[in-house]
């Protein structure tokens, strides 16, 4: 089983790792590369199963569950339109170089040093 998670600081580090790994020996956590927007799409594809499929969670048996969440996924395939942005190396030069002024114009102030 892979747990795909993002760089948060609760699951950084070496010991974010090893935690779920002791409990559960087939699940390996795989971490997202950093900015990774397209995560984003994924939290949000989860929030909208809890808010419309699993809550409120009035559930007798589990095949019930299968079948909304089954029902859920037929219905949002058929809907659903992909995403439409894409970053220009234009765009990411202009926002290097918006970065770049802003840190300038933040940077302390330096002081010569005495000889």
């Amino acid at each position: 089983m892979f747990w795909i998670v993002d760089n948060g600081s609760s699951h950084r580090g070496q010991a974010a790792i090893d935690r779920p790994a002791k409990r559960f020996p087939n699940a390996i956590m795989v971490h997202t590369p950093r900015h990774a927007s397209w995560l984003n799409q994924i939290e949000i594809y989860f929030s909208v199963v809890q808010r419309k499929v699993v809550a409120p969670d009035d559930f007798t048996h589990l095949d019930q569950l299968r079948q909304r969440l089954a029902d859920f996924q037929q219905r949002y395939n058929a809907t659903a339109r992909p995403l439409g942005w894409k970053v220009t190396s234009a765009d990411l030069d202009e926002l290097l170089h918006r970065i770049d002024q802003h840190q300038q114009q933040t940077a302390p102030p330096t002081t010569p040093k005495a000889a």
